[in-house]
């Protein structure tokens, strides 16, 4: 009798605990589960612009940009559910995204308390990927000819 009274203590003082919250998968603290429309109207109320050059007709990709970053958002969407979201950097030397980069990464750390997955660790080429309960943030860096640098968002 005395287990069950404490099973049922233990279970009731777990359910107290754990009230049901979820960490929702967030970019720059706009949750990625929101319609596209919804997502896209909060980026450009946050100064983003939709650039149509870029943007397929149909909407599958959007391309975003801010004066004054040196980034631009590229949205992939299905089905009127965001999926993808992926920040393509414009760096002019190798050492500055080799900078940017470790300071990304140790960023993501600090905020996601793990330690990436390493597939790629060169000094020109790395790759970090991060796994959270909503999706996966892989940090690129490739130092060619011209130094590129995104940080990609996906949704699980």
């Amino acid at each position: 009798m005395k287990k069950i009274i404490l099973y049922f203590v233990a279970l009731v003082a777990f359910c107290a605990c754990n009230n049901g919250e979820q960490k929702r998968f967030a970019y720059r603290g706009l949750a990625m589960d929101l319609p596209i429309q919804a997502f896209v109207d909060s980026l450009q109320q946050r100064g983003y612009a939709v650039d149509s050059a870029k943007t397929d007709s149909a909407f599958t990709r959007i391309v975003m940009a801010r004066t004054g970053d040196h980034y631009r958002l590229m949205l992939a969407q299905q089905n009127g559910r965001l999926q993808a979201l992926q920040e393509n950097y414009t760096l002019s030397t190798n050492d500055s995204t080799r900078r940017f980069w470790q300071q990304l990464r140790d960023d993501f750390e600090k905020e996601l308390g793990s330690w990436p997955n390493m597939p790629k660790h060169g000094d020109d080429h790395k790759i970090a990927k991060f796994e959270t309960e909503g999706g996966f943030i892989t940090l690129t860096l490739e130092n060619t000819y011209r130094p590129t640098l995104s940080v990609l968002y996906e949704v699980k």
